[in-house]
């Protein structure tokens, strides 16, 4: 048995674990270098959104088709994908997987940029996907195993200012480039640049012992997770599941957003390329940014006190976002809109430093990989597989119809999500109320 030190909490501290004091440089700059990669990985997954007018001119693509690349066909792999790359994970070098799937997003990428027709640009969407399968998961757990709980929701706030950032920049950067340059040079730039950080990614970051800053060490850290358990625990784990659902809920609502967002706001809104250049990316950076930060920080400390704050903080913040997402859409002119875009922005991602963390704590230190790679299947699947695709779908519907605002008429029906969500985030919080409950008996 591992020797340690006991803690304020009465819980044993392994021997050379970590405290929230002792965290180091390397610690911090491995936290940068993944969240440098997610900012890549997120920038290749928005740019198809971000560049949809001139996709649209150029292949001749509708509505319907382009929720489907950013929607369904991308999430297809990379929702199932992620569970053999996180059982693989789990079980071999996780810096090495990481590199590996940077590389194959990234020269998908590439081949992005000179897709001639549709069913090309889709085929490579796909091999996107299956790359950036292999990017999250690892990461989660790398993270976990570098930073001891009470920082953890705080390091996975700041690794999660990735999407903002990177849909942020893939904003500024893929809108100036495809005004000088058109659309395409965009997918080359950022393509190039990915396969670059990935060969330097497999050079400078080391693997973490796994469960090294546990504040128990389990005894079984360090063996191979067996795969078919691993699954059965998670789809039967009732706390995992509601984490997952909810979660699956909001990224209905906010990738379904997200991918039709800047095509909204300059058909519908009357926004320039080189408007949503600047004004929507700083929507983008200030909003998501912000709201990443804080929402790490609000999570950890409400969660000192219990853990049912993993549930009620995303519940709360998308009760205060759903109107403010209501007025986003029906506002007449787009700086009014996008005031209150930013707003939504800072509230609509509670949910994810909430969720992943909370799973990341309930699971053995040998399933952490697995186990991100089966909440990220549920919640992308749901939300990233199903979002772009609904909203897709239904605005060429209302247009079919004879809607003249049928994009708008589409992202009205994604209000009734963020009920569904909030509802699941209670439910969740009742659960983990009752074992913070059950367990202060047992220990009494």
């Amino acid at each position: 048995m591992a020797t340690g030190t006991v803690s304020s909490i009465g819980s044993t501290v392994p021997a050379g674990a970590p405290s929230a004091a002792a965290i180091g440089g390397r610690a911090w700059f491995m936290l940068v270098t993944l969240t440098f990669v997610y900012v890549l990985n997120f920038l290749d997954r928005q740019l198809i959104g971000i560049l949809a007018k001139p996709i649209q001119d150029a292949l001749h693509v509708s509505d319907g088709q382009l929720g489907l690349i950013g929607g369904l066909y991308f999430a297809m792999f990379y929702c199932f994908i992620a569970i053999p790359i996180g059982w693989l994970a789990d079980r071999t070098n996780r810096v090495t997987v990481l590199s590996l799937a940077c590389a194959i997003w990234s020269g998908a990428t590439v081949a992005c940029g000179m897709a001639a027709s549709y069913p090309q640009l889709v085929a490579a969407r796909m091999v996107v996907g299956f790359g950036e399968a292999g990017g999250v998961p690892p990461s989660y757990a790398i993270i976990t195993d570098t930073f001891p709980p009470g920082k953890r929701a705080a390091a996975l706030g700041v690794y999660n200012l990735g999407p903002a950032m990177g849909a942020a920049i893939g904003v500024a950067f893929g809108a100036a480039i495809a005004e000088r340059f058109g659309w395409r040079m965009p997918f080359v730039i950022i393509g190039i640049i990915g396969i670059v950080t990935a060969i330097l990614v497999r050079l400078v970051l080391r693997e973490p012992e796994r469960g090294a800053t546990d504040l128990v060490r389990a005894s079984d850290a360090s063996e191979k997770a067996a795969f078919w358990p691993t699954l059965r625990m998670f789809f039967t784990h009732p706390v995992l599941m509601l984490a997952a659902l909810g979660s699956g809920a909001t990224q209905f609502v906010t990738y379904g957003l997200g991918n039709f967002a800047v095509l909204f706001l300059m058909r519908d809104k009357g926004m320039t390329l080189a408007d949503v250049g600047i004004w929507y990316a700083l929507v983008l950076a200030l909003g998501m940014g912000g709201g990443m930060v804080v929402s790490g920080r609000v999570i950890d400390r409400m969660t000192r006190s219990s853990r049912a704050g993993y549930a009620i903080a995303p519940a709360a913040s998308l009760a205060v976002a759903m109107p403010f997402y209501l007025g986003f859409i029906w506002a007449p002119s787009w700086p009014l809109a996008l005031m209150l875009l930013a707003v939504v922005m800072v509230f609509n991602y509670f949910y994810l430093s909430a969720s992943v963390a909370l799973v990341q704590d309930e699971v053995k230190p040998n399933q952490r990989v697995l186990s991100g790679a089966l909440l990220l299947l549920v919640m992308n699947f749901i939300g990233l597989g199903l979002g772009p695709t609904w909203v897709g779908q239904a605005s060429d519907w209302f247009k079919a119809h004879g809607h003249v605002r049928y994009l708008q008429s589409a992202l009205y029906t994604l209000t009734p999500f963020y009920v569904v969500a909030i509802l699941l985030f209670l439910w969740l919080a009742r659960i983990l109320r009752r074992e913070s409950r059950t367990a202060a008996g047992i220990s009494a």
